[in-house]
């Protein structure tokens, strides 16, 4: 199983953290990972991205340009990437924040590119989890892409919520659920 995944949205949204925990899943399967954030100087509030690669075989470069999965979390991320899905490739999307494009999800379904909206920010509210947008996106990732099992998803997320943070890990593994139960 690989996945060549490209996580994109603002600064604070938690796309680097999203990113970190999918790839700390190939580490616990010891399979090869790589993890590339990027993002500008101003962080909170700017543009983020993060590109995960898991495969059985060594990946010979960590740049995700054409995603075979593409996870946007806001409007400027969703008009900069989707034109580079690759053939057959999925798109997940925030359906509470993204003004879809149906010239453009044209061009993709013509090479055979799916889209699931799940509106994970909306969720989150409702389920007194604002902030964890991210990780009810990544359960819903997780489910139609098979990258690796709920157990060890949720292993990998209370290896990577810090100490400092621990109170916020009923949350996330609560918000992981939810995404993976979704019915998009």
């Amino acid at each position: 199983m690989s996945l060549n995944l490209l996580i994109a949205g603002f600064g604070g949204q938690g796309v680097l953290f999203m990113g970190k925990a999918a790839a700390y899943t190939a580490m616990i399967e010891d399979k090869f990972v790589s993890w590339l954030p990027s993002y500008g100087p101003e962080m909170r509030g700017g543009t983020a991205n993060c590109s995960v690669c898991i495969d059985d075989k060594e990946i010979s470069c960590p740049l995700v340009t054409e995603p075979e999965t593409l996870v946007v979390l806001n409007q400027p991320s969703y008009d900069k990437f989707i034109s580079f899905v690759r053939a057959g490739g999925r798109v997940f999307l925030d359906s509470s924040l993204i003004r879809r494009d149906e010239a453009a999800e044209a061009l993709c379904r013509e090479k055979g590119v799916s889209f699931a909206g799940i509106p994970c920010t909306a969720m989150a509210e409702e389920a007194g989890l604002t902030g964890l947008a991210n990780i009810i996106m990544l359960g819903q990732v997780l489910k139609v892409t098979g990258f690796t099992t709920l157990e060890l998803q949720q292993q990998a997320i209370e290896q990577c919520v810090p100490s400092s943070k621990r109170h916020l890990l009923e949350g996330n593994l609560k918000a992981l659920t939810l995404g993976y139960e979704y019915q998009s």
